[in-house]
């Protein structure tokens, strides 16, 4: 059966929720090569036309979330600029390659076979090997800006956190909560939006403060205050016994909306992106987006169990 053409918004700019997986087994990736892979895509991200909102490196699969703008949003200057970027200062850019320059720059396909292919050379050569690395094709998630876009990158930066690795996301050096904390977005690889553009909040640093406390109200974490007291931050101290769920658990029973939801965001949002596509899918019958139970005003293509 031939696979469905992914769901991908052409000359307009859209966010992509994007996951790959290696075909090794156990958790391959180390703490050098997730180094090499972070410095892979900081790289990769001056080149192609993406915003990096972001990322999460684990043992056996990474997350990025990334908004991908359209190739008329830059100008030849700015081309000249990521063409040397790529090739090398030295390099003279012929004129004739800037329309598939623009082409291929302004692709969530080519993005991530380039962060793949690459990352697959470097490793093969480093463990002297041949042969795949990774699995199946990466998976891709359409998002909605706004509320969808905070729950989806509190997802990902919760990661480490549900796999036992740290007990707070900023611990973790490979994810974007950690290289926000610890580095200081060095280079400014990381776009300081957290989807709060849309409610308003103008500072860039009120806006990381607001996303944290997200992040630890939503993953329930346990922080310290100035006093040096621990506490739990309200849903998770505050759970009543009645056998509700609290946001924290709500939150993690409804993960895997955000990798395989196909499109999600709110009601309105879901349904006419999905008119865009809906001729990839052999069913002729409409689908109505699937409102996402306790996740608030959140929507999915698709109905997940």
């Amino acid at each position: 059966m031939p696979r469905i053409a992914r769901m991908i918004i052409e000359e307009e700019v859209a966010v992509y929720h994007v996951m790959s997986s290696t075909a090794l087994p156990g958790f391959p990736l180390n703490d050098v090569e997730k180094d090499y892979m972070l410095n892979l895509i900081r790289k990769l991200s001056k080149v192609f036309f993406v915003e990096i909102l972001g990322f999460c490196l684990m043992g056996n699969h990474f997350h990025i979330l990334v908004r991908m703008h359209s190739d008329t949003d830059y100008s030849y200057e700015q081309i000249m600029k990521r063409y040397k970027l790529y090739y090398g200062k030295d390099r003279i850019m012929p004129e004739e390659k800037i329309p598939s320059l623009r082409e291929k720059w302004s692709s969530l396909s080519e993005f991530v076979k380039e962060i793949k292919q690459t990352f697959t050379r470097y490793y093969n050569k480093r463990h002297d090997r041949r042969g795949y690395f990774w699995g199946d094709r990466f998976k891709s998630v359409i998002v909605e800006n706004g509320e969808t876009l905070v729950n989806c990158l509190a997802y990902i930066d919760l990661n480490p956190v549900r796999a036992g690795i740290v007990s707070k996301p900023e611990d973790y050096r490979w994810n974007s909560l950690g290289y926000h904390i610890q580095t200081n977005n060095k280079g400014r690889f990381l776009s300081l939006d957290f989807g709060m553009e849309e409610f308003g909040v103008k500072s860039k640093k009120e806006r990381l403060r607001l996303y944290r406390k997200f992040v630890y109200e939503t993953g329930a974490v346990n922080r310290k205050d100035r006093s040096g007291e621990t506490e739990k931050l309200r849903n998770g101290e505050l759970k009543e016994k009645s056998f509700e769920l609290t946001r924290s658990e709500r939150f993690k029973y409804r993960t895997r909306y955000f990798t395989d939801s196909g499109i999600i965001g709110s009601k309105e949002f879901v349904q006419s992106t999905f008119q865009i596509f809906k001729n990839l899918f052999q069913s002729k019958n409409e689908r109505n987006p699937r409102r996402v139970i306790g996740l608030d005003g959140i929507y999915s293509m698709k109905r997940l169990s």
